[in-house]
């Protein structure tokens, strides 16, 4: 896996020469954006220029035996009319599979209904369409597989996406973004009330668990903590905010380790708890700090 720490540890280093504030603080910006600058690199990288765990091709498979066992199954539920977001889709080879019949063989009582797939949106910083991906959106239909590249899921007004009854994100924004409230406040309002969010984090403290960093010296790639310093687990978090249901499964077996998540909207009058980004390094993916806001 591509590591970068440089960001980390010159934060490190400003906070422990205790630099007059005004200094301080220019300083840490300037930190954080050459670190966003190094994260934009990796994901523009191509060929033999992308770094390892960078990864752009997840089959559909991967997806289902990735993410929280609810996720095979609301997406066999997904009629003509509904619709699913994949947000760090890549390729878009999950959604490929879905229109070629790969959840047939999971799920044959879906195949039994003959009904028309969803919906599908897939969402990537850049756009890396393959001739398989432009051949399945041909035959798929009008309208029935869309690709968005060029901005973040920050940067897309509402009314142009819509609402959806299924977002996934493996190893996208969720793991990637500096401001992971912010990224949650969107997914839940494009999100139907009813409908789901499913997603992932590698190397994360794990609800229940007692495992520590994958990699020796470092801290979790995604960690919070409260003014106080007080550890607050990501699942934890997830929970707290208003109008959702959130269902955590950490997977010891994994290298690294990783916890998937499930978050069921419930009521529309979300509210998501405000993070306030203390690191940031480059990565893949990057290693982030969050403190818990006002």
């Amino acid at each position: 896996m591509y590591k970068i720490r440089a960001g980390i540890a010159v934060l490190l280093i400003l906070q422990s020469l205790c630099l007059p504030q005004a200094r301080g603080a220019d300083t840490a910006t300037a930190v954080f954006g050459d670190e966003l600058g190094k994260q934009d690199e990796i994901y523009r990288s191509r060929g033999e220029q992308r770094p390892d765990g960078y990864v752009i091709d997840r089959s559909l498979l991967v997806y289902t035996y990735t993410l929280p066992d609810d996720f095979g199954r609301s997406l066999a539920r997904l009629g003509a009319h509904d619709r699913w977001l994949d947000i760090g889709a890549g390729r878009g080879q999950a959604i490929v599979d879905y229109f070629n019949g790969s959840t047939d063989a999971m799920f044959p009582a879906a195949a039994a209904r003959g009904e028309a797939r969803a919906q599908v949106v897939a969402m990537s910083i850049e756009d890396r369409r393959t001739p398989l991906w432009n051949e399945t959106a041909a035959g798929a239909g009008a309208g029935r597989m869309k690709y968005l590249s060029g901005k973040r899921l920050r940067e897309y007004a509402p009314e142009e996406l819509g609402k959806f009854q299924i977002i996934t994100d493996v190893i996208g924004g969720f793991s990637y973004t500096p401001n992971l409230s912010q990224f949650m406040e969107r997914v839940l309002s494009i999100l139907e009330r009813g409908g789901s969010f499913f997603t992932v984090l590698q190397d994360v403290h794990g609800d229940g668990a007692e495992n520590k960093p994958y990699y020796d010296g470092s801290p979790y790639l995604t960690e919070i903590a409260t003014a106080s310093g007080s550890e607050v687990r990501v699942c934890s978090w997830l929970k707290s905010i208003a109008c959702v249901e959130v269902t955590c499964e950490f997977k010891a077996g994994w290298t690294p380790p990783i916890e998937v998540f499930g978050v069921r909207k419930v009521c529309n009058e979300v509210a998501v708890p405000p993070l306030v980004t203390i690191h940031y390094a480059a990565g893949t993916p990057p290693e982030r700090g969050f403190r818990l806001g006002n």
